[in-house]
């Protein structure tokens, strides 16, 4: 039973890089039209409906416990509240495939920010990784043009860079309370939550006169597919497996949107920049590996296990 959870949870990450991956896409062709605070709080408030049909299913699992609240409102505001704040001006500046390119750093800031936070100890060669990767990042950026998918792609990569800040301290939450909730339950509250927080940010944007079927196709798209089964299905892999295992799959999703960005965008990319990605690979490569310290303890199965400092947030 345990591997066969297993190998749900890894089929989870990858359907659900795959469905992630076509995040940038979709949110780049959407708020060059729509002011981004509308467009996440729209695409809030079509999940929130979603899960309040399901509503009555959903509460029969949850099992509250004191002190909770805390990582709970802490895994909100992390995401979506400041990651969506931070994507969706990244990419009104920035074109979807850099944007995804940026993603590549996650795996490698969750064990920056374990070693800030949780004081595990990082190699040499984690560390040199991240140096690395970071280096081609920047490197990508000050290779780009200014061109009609990307109108300040400096600008553009460190908000997205700033998304993936908040995606960490997210994934330190989620792994902490899926241990006691269920994924479900922790996505749907990602939504309502969502939906609150970014309704006064809509309010005080500036609203299209009109949205298109297509538009309002997307907007469904990322409120339904990618938040109902994006989440969902990362939400439930972290039930089975390591929050360091699960950002691994992360490394997937700058190959699997920059692939939509040139097929369905148009978007491409100079030479140089195809240098700069390179050595982002290269970083992430070097970043393999586990850090300078004792063996973790295990489990009665084998496996390392890793438990999160309550203390954290």
């Amino acid at each position: 039973m345990i591997k066969n959870n297993q190998v749900r949870a890894h089929a989870a990450l990858l359907l659900a890089m795959l469905i992630w991956g076509s995040t940038f896409m979709a949110m780049k062709v959407v708020v060059t039209e729509i002011s981004p605070m509308v467009v996440v709080f729209l695409r809030m408030i079509i999940g929130s409906v979603v899960f309040l049909g399901m509503w009555k299913w959903i509460r029969t699992r949850v099992e509250y416990r004191q002190g909770d609240w805390k990582y709970l409102c802490a895994m909100a505001l992390f995401e979506p509240c400041l990651y969506f704040v931070f994507e969706g001006l990244a990419l009104q500046y920035t074109s979807a495939g850099q944007a995804g390119m940026v993603t590549a750093m996650m795996p490698l800031m969750v064990a920056v920010g374990a070693f800030i936070f949780l004081q595990e100890k990082m190699s040499k060669r984690q560390l040199s990784g991240f140096l690395l990767a970071m280096a081609g990042v920047v490197w990508m950026t000050l290779g780009s043009v200014k061109n009609e998918h990307a109108s300040n792609p400096w600008l553009g990569n460190f908000l997205e860079f700033l998304a993936m800040v908040a995606a960490v301290g997210y994934t330190l939450m989620m792994k902490r309370l899926t241990e006691r909730y269920p994924a479900i339950f922790l996505t749907a509250m990602q939504s309502f939550v969502g939906a609150v927080f970014f309704l006064p940010l809509a309010a005080a944007s500036e609203w299209p006169e009109t949205i298109t079927t297509e538009q309002w196709g997307i907007l469904f798209y990322l409120g339904v597919v990618v938040t109902l089964w994006g989440y969902g299905l990362f939400n439930y892999s972290l039930t089975y497996v390591k929050a360091t295992v699960a950002v691994a799959y992360i490394n997937l999703l700058p190959a699997i949107s920059l692939m939509y960005a040139m097929v369905f965008l148009g978007e491409r990319l100079n030479i140089e920049q195809w240098m700069a990605i390179a050595v982002i690979f290269l970083g992430v490569y070097l970043s393999r590996g586990g850090a300078e310290s004792e063996p973790d303890d295990k489990d009665n199965d084998g496996e390392v296990k890793t438990e999160i400092n309550p203390a954290v947030g």
